[in-house]
């Protein structure tokens, strides 16, 4: 399995099973213009499938987001989420603020890399939860 910190080669064929528990996912086309939108990606490839990434939005000068990190359930257990997010913090070393939000579940998974607990706010619209524009 390679890391790869780029979307060179990546088409959207490359990018199935991600997205497994939303309603309302977005499809593998609209899951590659998020990736492209995004100023970080690390993503791990194995036998040109996608079998896990993780992305961020930053300005480039203070603050990352980190908004999506997901592995495939075939995929689970093997470290590569560590992995994709090491690489990612690898990449937005310097900043001064990285944030995520994430279910209490997974704070222990963020702590190992040094994040503390915080509050968050967010606003959903399941809707729009496929990328796409809502039909007039």
């Amino acid at each position: 399995m390679n890391l790869q910190t780029d979307l060179t080669g990546i088409t959207p064929d490359m990018l199935p099973g991600f997205f497994e528990f939303w309603p309302n996912p977005p499809s593998q086309e609209t899951f590659l213009r998020l990736l492209q939108g995004s100023s970080h990606v690390v993503l791990a490839v194995e036998d040109g499938q996608v079998v896990g990434f993780v992305n961020a939005i930053s300005d480039g000068v203070l603050t990352a987001y980190i908004p999506l990190l997901e592995v495939r359930r075939e995929w689970r257990g093997r470290g590569i989420a560590s992995r994709l997010v090491n690489r990612l913090l690898e990449q937005l070393d310097g900043l001064y603020m990285i944030d995520t939000a994430c279910d209490d579940d997974l704070v222990p998974f963020y702590q190992r890399f040094g994040m503390r607990r915080g509050n968050s706010m967010i606003l959903r619209n399941y809707e729009r939860q496929n990328g796409l524009a809502p039909e007039a």
